[in-house]
């Protein structure tokens, strides 16, 4: 079984249990919009030790979670999955999620730095991802930045460092 050494965050129990399937994995549980600023601290020493991993829940509370933990946090790694690859019969979450889907969310995690700017906004809007779900989601997909609005995938693609030319190069290939 593969070892993952980053101690990985997730939401709840059931995450951690199938994570562990998976890999020889050490997990922090935020017990999901629950977390304290002592969960935070936690996570905030073993970033400096052995590094972290973020994989929430593709909802809008995995997104504060996820959002929270970055803000106070630097450097941290970001694993994503997607809702359609995360939905259950009546759930939407990881422990929902496809075992191949949390595999590849692992092996193209990103890490959000505040580097310059790689992309200007008009750069961006030369791109007619605004107003264009079907681009903006495929761009979401390619460079596995997770899901968002038009605002929030600008901000991810600046935090990764993604350019113009980055976007068209990978729009050819599709």
């Amino acid at each position: 079984m593969k070892r993952i050494n980053e101690v990985i965050i997730v939401e709840g129990k059931t995450d951690t249990a199938l994570l562990k399937e998976l890999y020889d994995v050490d997990t922090i549980e935020t017990h999901g919009l629950a977390i304290d600023d002592e969960t935070v601290e936690l996570i905030r020493k073993v970033s400096q030790t052995r590094g972290i991993i973020i994989l929430t829940d593709p909802d809008y509370p995995g997104m504060k979670i996820r959002n929270r933990i970055n803000e106070e946090i630097k450097g941290c790694k970001n694993a994503f999955v997607a809702k359609k690859d995360a939905t259950g019969k009546k759930k939407l979450g990881i422990a929902e999620a496809r075992k191949e889907s949390i595999i590849e969310a692992l092996e193209n995690v990103v890490t959000f730095s505040p580097a310059q700017e790689s992309i200007t906004w008009q750069e961006f809007l030369s791109l007619d991802i605004v107003g264009n779900k079907q681009k903006r989601l495929q761009i979401y997909e390619i460079f596995h930045l997770g899901y968002g609005n038009v605002k929030t995938l600008f901000k991810r693609l600046n935090m990764t460092g993604i350019t113009k030319n980055m976007i068209l190069k990978e729009l050819e290939k599709q």
